[in-house]
């Protein structure tokens, strides 16, 4: 497997040079157009021919409910395999560990009290990072062709506290994905903070409709399958959340963190970022297929593990290539989708 491709799709090439190539597009988008043909307008587009699992959603407004049906099989299809559910020791976690009072959309976020000096790593090279209760793979069982975890998404604080931020190439490629599960704090089988599934995907319409890199974001809002035991306890109870951080400068000491789909642990590095228009460039090497969605964190907390993040891997070219990574940069077309995401529905 080429460290090169961060996803396993299909190959579009970009001016000037190699693209990363995007996970399933050709076969569940060919998948998902048969579908539409023969059956007219449906809102859950299927196709078990090649295993993909995609819905239409709504993409004028770029928002997606699951049907609770769909999380509950994904999630009993990873509980088939090879995982083991076994709970962490419980958190303390605080108001302001889970972002609460540093939480200002548009506005900078505060760092905590006592934040960790990021010293850049030598080499500039991801190396086995510490498992974060609040940060994890994405699975999509289902035998779609995806590795068994695809993609890394993180906890971030809202008014619910039941929100994920990843990269919207993960969640959405013609169609939203519905055999999507997260395991916070995932490590070698072990599932310490249980599974959780989409209630809700919202990406930026641009996005949704010409896979603009100034817009490769996504929050998710997730529930417990089934919705019994604890799944009653919202997620950032359990694991604690970064804060989210708008217009972020270039320049910040940042931590990248990634779950590879071929390692069970993740890995992390420490730079600078840089500024492109309309995105961050962080340099390092080492996140390869499996760590888009993953988190750019600065201002990190020695004591619960928990920062800011300002970015998530993914943007021009869904994330880069083996030496660098970018984000989509989190300006205030981002905020409002983070508002779009947090916003009461009855």
């Amino acid at each position: 497997m080429s460290t090169t491709e961060r996803d396993h799709a299909p190959w579009f090439p970009a001016p000037g040079g190699p693209r990363r190539r995007r996970r399933t597009a050709a076969a569940l988008g060919l998948c998902a157009a048969l579908t539409l043909t023969c059956a007219g307008t449906v809102l859950a587009v299927r196709s078990f021919t090649h295993g993909g699992y995609l819905a239409s959603g709504d993409p004028a407004t770029g928002s997606y409910t699951e049907e609770a049906a769909d999380g509950d099989a994904a999630a009993g299809a990873l509980l088939s395999g090879p995982y083991t559910e076994r709970p962490a020791p419980p958190r303390v976690v605080t108001h302001a560990a889970a972002g609460g009072a540093a939480q200002s959309v548009g506005a900078a976020a505060a760092p905590p009290a006592k934040a960790a000096g990021l010293p850049v790593s030598r080499p500039l090279e991801a190396t086995p990072a510490a498992v974060s209760p609040a940060v994890g793979p994405l699975f999509s069982p289902g035998g779609d062709g995806d590795a068994d975890h695809h993609c890394t998404a993180s906890v971030v604080h809202s008014p619910a506290g039941d929100l994920l931020v990843t990269a919207a190439h993960c969640v959405y490629d013609r169609g939203f994905r519905t055999n999507l599960v997260f395991a916070p704090g995932y490590h070698d089988g072990v599932l310490p903070y249980g599974v959780w599934v989409p209630a809700r995907i919202d990406v930026d319409p641009r996005w949704a409709d010409g896979h603009d890199d100034a817009h490769d974001v996504a929050f998710v809002r997730v529930r417990r399958p089934h919705g019994s035991g604890p799944g009653a306890q919202r997620i950032e109870e359990l694991t604690g959340a970064e804060r989210i951080r708008f217009a972020p400068p270039a320049g910040l000491p940042t931590r990248t963190v990634g779950y590879p789909d071929d390692r069970e642990t993740p890995v992390g590095c420490q730079n600078t970022t840089t500024a492109l228009p309309g995105q961050l460039r962080f340099d390092c090497a080492g996140f390869p297929n499996g760590t888009s969605g993953g988190p750019l964190l600065t201002g990190i907390d020695p004591d619960t593990g928990l920062g800011t993040v300002t970015g998530v891997i993914g943007g021009l070219d869904e994330g880069g290539d083996d030496a660098t990574s970018y984000s989509s940069w989190f300006g205030a077309d981002i905020a409002a989708l983070y508002r779009r995401a947090t916003a009461e529905r009855v």
